[in-house]
């Protein structure tokens, strides 16, 4: 197929979603960061996210009895890529998204391994 917009490889999409706990206190800058997503740097995140290949993130805060959460629930080619290259881009969105909301808010480790994939264990549609 000779179609400059086809490419079955950036197409290919699946569903996946995590949780990622909230470091105890950490909630309010949580909620800043979302601002600051969906205020001033909301140009940077979605071309962040056009070129991590999601083609939609939907992000839900839970509170809980262990602690606020955030739920995330992603479209994207596949899930160890997006978050290995999350954990490894160099642009100014992502280093500013990488030490604020990954490590700053959840804690995580970038020099760690990733965790491993989550496993779809029911997925009903009606």
């Amino acid at each position: 197929m000779d179609d400059p917009f086809f490419h079955p490889e950036e197409d290919t999409v699946a569903e996946f979603g995590f949780v990622a706990p909230i470091l105890a206190g950490k909630t309010d800058a949580w909620r800043k960061a979302v601002a600051e997503i969906t205020g001033p740097r909301n140009a940077a995140y979605k071309e962040s996210r056009r070129k991590l290949g999601i083609k939609r993130e939907h992000v839900s805060l839970q509170s809980t009895p262990m602690g606020d959460m955030v739920v995330v629930h992603m479209d994207a080619p596949d899930q160890t890529d997006v978050m290995r290259a999350m954990m490894q881009s160099t642009s100014d969105f992502d280093t500013w998204f990488r030490e604020t909301v990954l490590v700053g808010v959840h804690g995580f480790d970038p020099k760690a391994a990733l965790p491993p994939p989550v496993t779809v264990v029911l997925d009903h549609r009606g």
